[in-house]
């Protein structure tokens, strides 16, 4: 097909206005979450477990999303999807019961759930394999906007209406998007799958049988799992009570935070696919990139109070390096499973997401509130240490694998439906 600019802007810009929702929707409440507790008298593990009903929610629908994304195509399964998020958001903007709460979050967790994994479907479909690493990071720049404006523009708005209205806003918006991605994306000949359920299972099978998964699985999905469950919640909480900023100072941070992780996703991205002509496989730069993510993390327990600012730029930054194993996954994988090999990745990642955000909260209850109702510094040291330490397991277990010859795998092994 020949290619123009309209036709990619059709493409794109759909699929990137639904991203930059669901990112939005992920970290707004690391901004809201002081009026909810005072509205709601929430505890810090039911702050965690009402935030996490996204990741949960969200998680559970990846299985059944990439065979619906294989069967039917991204187009018509994000735009059925998103009206779901959109119910969900005004639900939640109207709640007044942790029970409501939860169900409106949860219901934006399905809602959104196909927003990254419907893009990357789609690309895998319009571009060529050695453009993905960098049409995925673009992708992924859309969300770094999401989270950009979660953070001083919602601040800013709160001053003029409450998080209630915020939501509401939020859901209308949505369910634009979801006329926008079913009307305005071009529909390929080929692009929907004519396997039957069967064989769509036994394409699963194949990916969970992959020692090649099975190897880059376990880190990938613990440092997803750590950047964007501190960052979608625990990073605000965490500059006002260790840090000691206010709120504004909060929000600040949080937007140069957003910021970095627009560069992050750029620059990795643009870095894989350079690498890539070049023979350096997507994976290999995404090590790179989560060992450094490592080592901030390092630093932070450190407690380097000069540096606060800077290492939680870096935290931002280096975490967008763990969005390169789907790139990896999609090289590897034929394209009639791409779109199952990104979202067994995807179950796994924010299923731990889930875990870890309501297990921060959990681990940060277990000391008492400090005399101006904050969270003890204490908590947060001993729930990020925590993430670390299996992190660095995870990492451990990448090398260790890598060097054993039983755990080399080749795609042509699996290139065939």
């Amino acid at each position: 097909m020949q290619w123009s600019l309209t036709k990619l802007l059709r493409v794109f810009c759909p699929f990137a206005l639904g991203y930059f929702l669901s990112y939005l929707y992920r970290t707004v409440n690391a901004v809201i979450a002081p009026d909810l507790v005072s509205d709601l008298g929430l505890d810090p593990a039911n702050l965690g477990l009402l935030t996490s009903a996204y990741f949960l929610s969200f998680a559970a629908f990846q299985l059944p999303l990439g065979l619906l994304l294989d069967r039917f195509g991204p187009r018509r399964v994000e735009a059925v999807l998103l009206l779901f998020a959109a119910f969900g958001a005004i639900l939640f903007g109207q709640a007044e019961t942790l029970g409501g709460l939860l169900l409106g979050r949860a219901l934006i967790g399905l809602g959104v759930s196909a927003c990254l994994m419907a893009a990357f479907k789609a690309f895998v479909i319009w571009f060529p394999a050695e453009r993905l690493p960098l049409a995925n990071g673009v992708q992924m720049v859309s969300g770094g906007l999401g989270a950009l404006m979660a953070t001083v523009p919602v601040e800013m708005a709160l001053r003029v209406t409450d998080w209630r209205m915020v939501f509401t806003s939020l859901g209308v918006l949505t369910l634009l998007a979801a006329v926008a991605v079913f009307f305005v994306v071009p529909e390929k000949e080929g692009s929907q799958s004519s396997e039957r359920m069967g064989e769509q299972l036994r394409g699963m099978l194949k990916i969970f049988s992959s020692r090649f998964f099975w190897r880059l699985a376990p880190w990938a999905v613990l440092s997803q799992a750590a950047h964007l469950a501190i960052l979608g919640l625990w990073s605000g909480p965490w500059l006002r009570d260790v840090a000691g900023f206010n709120r504004e100072g909060v929000a600040n941070t949080l937007f140069l935070i957003a910021l970095a992780m627009i560069i992050g996703y750029f620059s990795f991205g643009a870095l894989a696919g350079r690498l890539g002509r070049r023979g350096i496989r997507p994976m290999t730069v995404a090590a790179c990139g989560m060992s450094a993510f490592l080592l901030v993390q390092m630093a932070l327990l450190l407690g380097w109070q000069a540096a606060t600012v800077p290492l939680w730029i870096l935290f931002s930054c280096c975490g967008t390096a763990g969005i390169l194993p789907y790139a990896a996954l999609s090289q590897h994988f034929p394209s009639h499973l791409s779109g199952r090999a990104n979202t067994a990745l995807n179950l796994m990642v924010f299923t731990t997401a889930f875990a870890t955000q309501w297990g921060v909260g959990a681990i940060i209850g277990l000391w008492q509130e400090t005399g101006i109702g904050g969270y003890a510094p204490e908590g947060y040291r001993a729930a990020f240490g925590a993430i670390l330490v299996l992190q660095l397991l995870a990492a451990g277990w990448f090398l260790l694998a890598g060097r054993l010859p039983s755990w080399q795998e080749s795609p042509v092994e699996i290139d065939k439906p």
